[in-house]
């Protein structure tokens, strides 16, 4: 059972503040450090200081650690071309010594693209299977060969297709609640399907459509990853849970209902029902990042039990 740390920097974090969790999450031992990809706060935060960039922020990471794993939840397709994004992706790979992960999603936020003018076009679905096979099929071509796509939104004549990751194929993650399109996608070309912010009901119906696509694809459903993301708020006791719940204003009944929210023994209780859908890794959604004292319990009595 891999428990991982995902943050939310557009919510309010500096590149300092992002090393301190991710140099924790090393330090506690949790599998990997991710982070969202998003330019604008949602919420009612302030968002300050501002956005940092998701790539440049992994780039920095990579120098500063040593063994956790690094990706974005997810990257947006709207954000970058599939050519420069599957340059600096490799790019990061190397700096990491092989220990990137790429998760790539078509966007939704429409007011950051307003707020940074960056184009949101209407059809992002189509878009993304083009990224998905761009991205992919630069990173697989032979050192030596070249690489040509044409398609509806991208076209790319005779790429050299470089620079190449460190590891042979960096893993691919989809995720989304899309019934019929973001399971084919997943089939083709994912290593890993990711669930967000979703129950355990609707986490095992996506699941079992992901399988069928797996299947259908011609592949084994088992050869993919299946993980969910989720808030994450733990205390030692209910006292320290809704003080970490009023922190993040949220209520304690709500993230309960809808995250992995208690003492450690109902976090992991939830966690292992869960994993009765076939999850087998956990982005754990941690919205206070300066307490890093929440890290520590979770690793101490979460992860300890889980392992």
């Amino acid at each position: 059972m891999d428990l991982r740390i995902f943050t939310e920097p557009q919510q309010g974090a500096s590149y300092d503040t992002l090393l301190a969790v991710a140099k924790a999450t090393e330090d506690l031992g949790f599998d990997a450090f991710f982070r969202s990809d998003h330019f604008l706060r949602m919420g009612s935060v302030d968002g300050l200081p501002g956005p940092t960039d998701a790539w440049i922020t992994l780039a920095g990471l990579a120098r500063e650690t040593k063994r956790i794993r690094l990706g974005t939840l997810m990257t947006a397709g709207t954000f970058r071309l599939p050519g420069v994004l599957a340059i600096q992706v490799a790019q990061v790979d190397q700096m990491s010594g092989g220990r990137v992960e790429l998760g790539l999603g078509a966007g939704w936020f429409e007011e950051e693209h307003k707020a940074y003018g960056i184009p949101f076009p209407k059809e992002k679905i189509g878009r993304l299977e083009e990224q998905l096979e761009i991205v992919t099929g630069l990173w697989q071509t032979k050192v030596g060969d070249t690489f040509d796509f044409h398609g509806t939104y991208y076209d790319l004549t005779g790429s050299p297709a470089l620079p190449k990751p460190a590891q042979e194929k960096i893993p691919v993650l989809v995720g989304g609640h899309g019934a019929t399109r973001t399971p084919r996608l997943a089939a083709r070309y994912a290593d890993e399907f990711n669930m967000p912010f979703a129950s355990i009901e609707d986490s095992e119906r996506q699941f079992a459509r992901v399988r069928a696509a797996a299947e259908d694809a011609g592949r084994r459903p088992e050869d993919l990853v299946y993980s969910n993301a989720l808030v994450v708020c733990v205390g030692k006791d209910d006292q320290e849970v809704a003080r970490r719940a009023a922190a993040i204003g949220r209520e304690v009944d709500e993230l309960k209902a809808n995250g992995l929210a208690g003492t450690p023994s109902e976090v992991v209780d939830k966690i292992g029902r869960y994993a009765q859908t076939g999850a087998s890794r956990f982005y754990l959604q941690v919205l206070d990042l300066a307490d890093l004292d929440h890290l520590e319990l979770i690793s101490a009595q979460v992860q300890s039990q889980l392992s």
